[in-house]
């Protein structure tokens, strides 16, 4: 085994908030947004001016392999991990580490990315990468990266830091925190009740810690999810392995890293930077993000746009005309039409929850 330092994509994930072009059988992270490839092609182009190839490995659903093998040709197959299905980014990680951990040594680095975010200022980004990895290298301890707040975002996760230097030596002037608390999407007063400390930072979901860190984290932690994996250990290499893990992942409970470690434990630091970071959540994030002309539209696909203005339009096939609109945000797919006032995408999701109740799968 070897002391490397790993990345690990989790790349399973479903958003009904972008809806239709983000369906169940293509995820946003496989769909093209900003950027010259998809959400998962620029995050692991990103990831590769600092990793070896043969250290990075993406942890998906079965169902996705088509998208991966399209996709990802340079990745190397044994460093793709296919969960049997969804269970959320806690079990996703333990499967990736469990499957690894004849590879690695307990000692090596793990660098959980999200798949689907969008990054700039990658000189900072990949500055920050380091002070962090540097910084569980000498210590155990999790790192979080943060990002400083610069509005009051309700559909972004939030880091409560505390500002005491005391014990980070030279670390502080890096960037390291110490971490108070994670809260989730908050509404939009406590957003900027939030802003107004200036302790608080977005939560990129980025997690640097050492394997065995992660281990131990999770035995306090979430310990009946740490007895499933432990014993799924025992069973990488054999030929039962795959039947383990399909039998782990229909007894255990969805559960997110946030809450099932984040939340829960004490050994989390956070590392504040300023690059520019996105998780490409809503329709009117992607707007915001968007290349705009001089009536301040996004247009992509064959559009005719007269006396049109603040819209965000995207077509796949049919010519979409528009006249005399405004803040508006058109997605048309093969499927379907989607047409929403500007500053309600978030309820995007109420309509796939509609269509799931009238049993609309083609649509979904």
């Amino acid at each position: 085994m070897s002391k490397e330092t790993i990345a690990i994509v989790m790349a399973g994930g479903y958003s009904p908030a972008l809806w239709p072009k983000s369906k169940e059988k293509q995820p946003k992270q496989f769909q093209h947004f900003i950027g010259t490839g998809s959400l998962l092609q620029n995050t692991v182009e990103r990831i590769q001016k600092i990793f070896e190839v043969d250290n990075i490995y993406i942890v998906t659903s079965s169902e996705f392999k088509h998208f991966i093998e399209e996709q990802l040709p340079n990745i190397p197959s044994k460093n793709v991990i296919y969960e049997p299905f969804p269970r959320h980014t806690l079990p996703c990680v333990s499967l990736a580490l469990t499957q690894m951990s004849l590879t690695y040594d307990d000692d090596s680095i793990c660098v959980l990315f999200p798949s689907d975010h969008h990054i700039a200022n990658l000189g900072e980004f990949y500055e920050t990468l380091q002070v962090a990895i540097e910084f569980v290298d000498n210590r155990d301890a999790i790192v979080a990266i943060g990002v400083t707040a610069t509005r009051p975002e309700t559909h972004y996760g939030y880091i409560q830091v505390d500002k005491s230097e005391e014990g980070l030596e030279g670390y502080y002037e890096r960037g390291i925190r110490y971490c108070k608390t994670f809260a989730e999407k908050p509404d939009y007063e406590t957003a900027k009740r939030f802003l107004s400390t200036g302790e608080f930072l977005w939560n990129t979901g980025i997690y640097i810690m050492k394997v065995s860190t992660y281990w131990n984290t999770l035995q306090v932690c979430s310990s009946e999810i740490y007895n499933y994996f432990s014993i799924l250990k025992r069973f990488v290499g054999r030929p039962q392995f795959e039947q383990a893990v399909l039998e782990t992942f229909r007894q255990i409970q969805s559960e997110s890293i946030d809450v099932g470690i984040m939340e829960r434990t004490r050994n989390v630091y956070a590392i504040e930077s300023s690059f520019t970071w996105s998780d490409v959540g809503t329709w009117d994030e992607i707007y915001r993000l968007s290349l705009k002309d001089a009536n301040n539209n996004c247009l992509v696909g064959d559009i005719i746009a007269l006396d049109t203005k603040n819209c965000f339009i995207q077509t796949d096939e049919k010519t979409i005309a528009a006249v005399g609109v405004d803040d508006l945000i058109i997605i048309d797919t093969k499927e379907a039409l989607m047409v929403c006032k500007r500053g309600y995408s978030d309820r995007v999701t109420e309509i796939v929850s509609f269509l799931r109740r009238k049993n609309a799968d083609p649509l979904l």
